[in-house]
């Protein structure tokens, strides 16, 4: 399995350093991740490259890091993320934090509205690893201008998409959802926590995109993973879940009380959902997780598939779906049996 989108999972949370990256690489196999997109919130000019760098530095020897996730500054809207998240398109910046995340390619988060984007767009694809459209007020033309300069993801589609406000009676209004979805060059992912988004809207853009180009994520909060409950989040805030895989929303000292966080998703409950919720067979199911994901990478020739040439990542299933065993690059790294899924 490969999550596109994750910011933590037990107490660990990317944003807190290169030392909880290091546990999610251990933690992960037991949900049967073979590979995962650490997700950075923004922080201010100046500090957000130092920090990516030593984020960059982690080799893990547990899930794969195939990229690093920007969940901005390039946003038109914040969302939960801290006001931080709304930047200027600066050059300097978007090559400073490129070369910060080296060895690991960048994957950049961008709002089609966000002023001068497109500027930034062509550098971030000959650079970076992809753009994903999220956080977006943006109108048809300006999706189909960012889709256009190169943009070919949307993440956590329909999540901070707001509806166009309704100019005619009558007249129902378009943006970007519908921009996305009308263009078969693009891929979209969702969080399927059965809250985030209608089941509805996720077989929209099945039929829409078709099996391959819809993929699901968990953009897991700290405490994911775990029973119901308050968890230390960012800045001084919580998160509490009211429900085991259900979402984080935003508590303790924050102005966004309430506000949806992320998830307590992990990927092999996602896969799950996507049976229950959506009525699709296994196999769809897991290509959501799997070959869809690597790619939107442009990863597929070697992740998403167990064929001759690739890496020997997979996971082994019981028969209830539950995770048994991952293996990764032909090693086993987590058995059920073993106590708190240690590697072995």
């Amino acid at each position: 399995f490969i999550d596109l989108h994750i910011h933590g999972t037990h107490e660990f949370l990317t944003d807190n350093g290169p030392s909880d990256v290091e546990h999610l690489c251990e933690i992960l196999p037991r949900y049967g991740v073979t590979a995962f997109v650490p997700t950075i919130c923004p922080r201010p000019p100046g500090e957000d490259a130092a920090f990516v760098s030593a984020l960059a530095r982690v080799q893990s020897t547990g899930s794969r890091i195939p990229a690093l996730h920007m969940e901005g500054p390039f946003l038109a809207l914040t969302g939960a993320l801290p006001k931080d998240a709304l930047g200027k398109a600066d050059r300097k910046r978007l090559m400073a934090l490129i070369e910060a995340a080296s060895p690991y390619r960048a994957v950049f988060s961008i709002s089609p509205d966000f002023e001068n984007i497109l500027d930034l767009i062509p550098l971030m694809i000959q650079n970076a690893a992809g753009v994903f459209i999220t956080h977006t007020r943006a109108t048809v033309a300006q999706t189909v201008a960012a889709i256009e300069a190169g943009a070919r993801h949307a993440t956590h589609f329909y999540d901070v998409f707001p509806v166009p406000p309704e100019t005619e009676p009558g007249a129902r209004p378009c943006g970007a959802v519908e921009a996305v979805l009308a263009d078969p060059r693009v891929s979209v992912d969702f969080i399927l926590d059965g809250e985030h988004v209608d089941p509805i809207a996720v077989k929209v853009a099945l039929a829409c995109k078709g099996p391959e180009r819809v993929c699901l994520i968990t953009d897991a909060n700290t405490g994911a993973g775990m029973p119901p409950g308050r968890h230390r989040f960012l800045g001084g805030a919580e998160v509490v879940f009211e429900r085991e895989g259900g979402p984080a929303r935003l508590a303790g000292q924050t102005d966004k009380p309430g506000v949806l966080a992320g998830s307590g998703l992990t990927m092999d409950r996602a896969m799950r959902n996507a049976i229950d919720l959506l009525n699709v067979d296994l196999c769809q199911a897991v290509r959501m997780v799997s070959a869809n994901p690597a790619r939107v990478l442009g990863l597929d020739d070697r992740f998403g598939q167990i064929k001759e040439g690739c890496n020997a990542d997979f996971v082994v299933l019981d028969n209830t779906l539950r995770v048994h065993e991952t293996w990764i690059g032909g090693k086993r790294v987590y058995r059920k049996e073993d106590d708190k899924g240690a590697r072995i």
